[in-house]
């Protein structure tokens, strides 16, 4: 889940009340909606009165929990910035560096009276290019400033070596979310297309180009993203995991794609190797083709526009603006967001466990990391419980799956050794140099590790992120102090509330090291085969199961979720309420059921897992997710599971002939 939640909203999905002066104090289940049966839309059931008076906010396109948290999040590292940049700080410290780049973002004056000035340099280097060998060197300085174009350059761990770090090259070079962008033809797609379209003639514009030849060099820039594009796998096609890695000795790459200039690249960049990793081998046969097809000066107008947009949000307004206009058409929201909220971003972005460790002090207690801590051990002795009790799985198997579930790491609230930012240079009035500076310097921080051994001890978010995420290349699940929080988490809440919450994704998480993809590393993180045949053919069966369940749901009225690219999401949903609800009943409550508030404990559990996925979003948005996110939307993410959960149809009398009600041999059980 690699996404989002928080502490103002608790006002929306919990209210603390007391019942009388001797009872100790409970959080009280407010906005039950009665005109809905529980089993017929249980989302709707707790949600629904909530989701009828909750106001999206115009500068978001969402509001409520899971990503939408987040909004709630930079408001308070917001009011952490500014009252730092209105501190003299030593230079070069952290307090400096976060102040002072917070500031010079909020310096609009500035910023807006610099114009594209600060592009200029850049451009004069494509206008330079007269070759082929000089195009290619420009791509790897971009490169080495985080500005990705035709060539996707990452260091990670080796798949089958996962103790060892390499180079990897993913497909790259389109400016929409995804390949299928360039070729739906509904509608809504359509719009997009256009909007893309005004979007990149904008930047020439802005640039000193006239309207016509902006038009022109923008309708341009398309066919080239849309010839790209096609030779891109599909977002379901990225999801097979050996079918994505290809090590490939960099003299036969060389051979394979002599017009892309690999040595010259990859000298340029630095980056000394004898083989990596090519995860769309057909992309870059495209990409070799077109470089020899494709005029030279037209791919100059291609790095331009590719190099404009890479840097629109740190410009002046006119160039923010239009990369909002874009965006709206692509997520709804109505109005940009403040200055301060996207400064709050910025700094996150740039400087993030700088910033996380001044968020931690103030927001994340040493009890709550302890509370966090037993729930996983709690739901690891629930896992693997359930490991013993699968009729479909081997004795071999059976071991080793345990083996890989304890030796799973855990990391909860924020990093053991935080990052270092001592090499980004930060300057009070010059924002888009600072940008750049922490762009330079991210990548050469990942570019340290290529052919060294692996850092377990990383962290990839920051720690005010409202996230969690499974790393199976490190086999551990990772729970920054962001999520820790209501609703997920509530070090005064009962058991039932932080089980059904937190308990959930914890649970969510520990399935991942078994969904579709996590099931294929070993313990130790490498692409292994520790299966025996007939178990991975049964295992292959049951997430078809998920698939096919999946498929059927709707949103929108019509539109469907995609089974096949939120397999291991859904996989992983009706794992964590499972496992969950389980660790749940190892409680002291969980084993009772003296009714709070006139719910049972069993109720509580599942009225919690409903409220962390509360959830409203504009319909441009629910379009964006249902077309790029690996999750199904959030309605799903809480009637999926239940439905395939025994115990949601005890606690609340679900009947056949109600919409949830599925059959005992129908209902999935994997993990």
């Amino acid at each position: 889940m690699k996404n989002c939640f928080l502490l103002s909203l608790t006002l929306l999905f919990f209210v603390a009340c007391q019942t009388s002066t001797t009872e100790k104090p409970f959080i009280a289940i407010k906005g039950i909606d009665s005109t809905h049966q529980p089993g017929d839309n249980f989302f709707n059931y707790v949600n629904a009165k909530w989701y009828d008076t909750a106001q999206i906010p115009a500068s978001q396109s969402g509001v409520g929990a899971y990503r939408f948290m987040n909004y709630q999040q930079r408001l308070k590292l917001q009011g952490i910035l500014d009252s730092i940049s209105k501190t003299n700080n030593a230079p070069g410290n952290l307090e400096q560096k976060i102040g002072d780049f917070f500031a010079s973002g909020m310096d609009t004056n500035t910023i807006n009276q610099r114009g594209f000035e600060p592009l200029k340099t850049g451009l004069d280097r494509i206008n330079a290019i007269t070759s082929m060998a000089d195009m290619i060197t420009f791509m790897a300085e971009e490169t080495k400033l985080s500005n990705v174009s035709l060539i996707a350059f990452q260091v990670f761990p080796d798949q089958e070596n996962s103790s060892m770090n390499m180079g990897h090259i993913s497909q790259a070079g389109i400016g929409m979310p995804d390949r299928d962008y360039y070729f739906k033809t509904d509608s809504a797609s359509i719009s997009i297309q256009q909007a893309y379209k005004k979007y990149l003639a904008d930047l020439f514009t802005l640039t000193g180009s006239d309207l016509v030849l902006a038009q022109k060099n923008a309708a341009l820039v398309y066919n080239i993203e849309k010839q790209l594009a096609a030779s891109h796998k599909t977002n379901i096609e990225t999801r097979d995991i050996k079918g994505n890695y290809h090590k490939t000795a960099l003299a036969d790459l060389n051979k394979r794609q002599g017009n892309i200039g690999w040595t010259i690249y990859f000298n340029t960049l630095g980056a000394t190797m004898d083989s990596l990793d090519v995860a769309q081998p057909g992309y870059y046969d495209k990409v070799n083709t077109l470089l020899k097809s494709i005029p030279l000066g037209d791919w100059k107008i291609y790095l331009k526009a590719n190099y404009i947009s890479n840097y629109t949000d740190y410009l002046s307004k006119p160039f923010v603006d239009a990369s909002f206009e874009y965006n709206k058409a692509l997520t709804g929201q109505a109005v940009q967001k403040t200055r301060g909220e996207i400064m709050a971003s910025a700094v996150d972005n740039s400087l993030g466990q700088a910033l996380g460790q001044l968020y931690t002090k103030l927001y994340f207690p040493e009890s709550a990391k302890t509370r966090m801590l037993e729930l996983v051990n709690n739901l690891q002795k629930a896992f693997s419980n359930r490991i013993d009790q699968l009729n479909w799985m081997g004795d071999s198997t059976r071991q080793k799956a345990k083996e890989k579930l304890f030796a799973i790491t855990k990391k909860i609230g924020y990093p053991d050794k935080w990052r270092d930012y001592s090499h980004v240079t930060v300057v009070r009035n010059k924002y888009f140099e600072n940008v750049v500076s922490a762009a330079a310097n991210n990548f050469q921080y990942n570019l340290a590790k290529l052919g060294k051994p692996v850092d377990k001890t990383e962290w990839f978010t920051t720690p005010s992120t409202v996230t969690a995420y499974n790393n199976p290349y490190a086999n551990e699940i990772v729970f920054p102090a962001g999520i820790l929080q209501p609703p997920y988490f509530d070090n005064n809440a009962d058991d039932a509330l932080n089980y059904g919450g937190i308990g959930m994704v914890i649970g969510h998480e520990m399935t991942h090291t078994f969904d579709d993809q996590g099931a294929q590393y070993d313990k130790d993180g490498n692409v292994k085969n520790w299966w025996t045949p007939q178990d991975y053919e049964k295992f292959k069966a049951k997430t078809q199961q998920v698939i096919d369940l999946y498929n059927k749901f709707t949103v929108l009225d019509s539109i469907h979720v995609k089974g096949a690219l939120t397999v291991g999401e859904n996989t992983a949903d009706i794992g964590g309420v499972a496992v969950a609800l389980d660790a749940f009943k190892m409680t002291k409550q969980g084993q009772d059921t003296t009714r709070i508030g006139g719910f049972t404990p069993l109720q509580r559990f599942f009225f919690s897992v409903a409220r962390i996925w509360r959830v409203k979003m504009k319909n441009e948005y629910m379009h964006y997710w249902i077309n790029n996110d690996p999750h199904s939307p959030p309605m799903w993410r809480v009637n999926g599971p239940l439905m395939n959960t025994p115990a949601f149809y005890t606690a609340f009398n679900v009947k056949p002939g109600e919409m949830m009600y599925l059959a005992n041999d129908k209902r999935i059980k994997i993990w």
